[in-house]
């Protein structure tokens, strides 16, 4: 081989060696910065405040959707019974009262 083709070879394979020195050392941007806390899964699930999604109440049986999953009258919602279902609110044996949010519960013209 030439010596100039034996330059070019080495060059050529110096460049990529730097380059790929150089992207070892580059920053994730969609990486948390520095100083960002990880929270496990299990600790961001407990949540000890309930809301009152909506109500339905039939007849015969009542539901009610609490932190968006569906419970009936007896039911156990983070260690606490359901006591009582009316149409816009749900009592429990602690003596909390869940209410949906007013702007739902008022009709126009009221």
């Amino acid at each position: 081989m030439s010596l100039i083709k034996i330059n070019s070879v080495m060059t050529l394979l110096f460049l990529l060696g730097v380059s790929a020195a150089q992207a070892d050392t580059l920053r994730d941007p969609t990486r948390p910065g520095h100083g960002a806390v990880a929270i496990s899964s299990a600790a961001a699930d407990i949540d000890t405040s309930l809301t009152l999604n909506s109500v339905v109440k039939a007849e015969a049986s009542s539901y009610a959707v609490i932190n968006n999953k569906i419970f009936s009258l007896g039911d156990r919602v983070q260690g606490v019974t359901i006591t009582a279902i009316d149409t816009i609110s749900v009592s429990l044996s602690d003596g909390r009262k869940l209410t949906m949010y007013q702007a739902i519960t008022e009709t126009k013209g009221n």
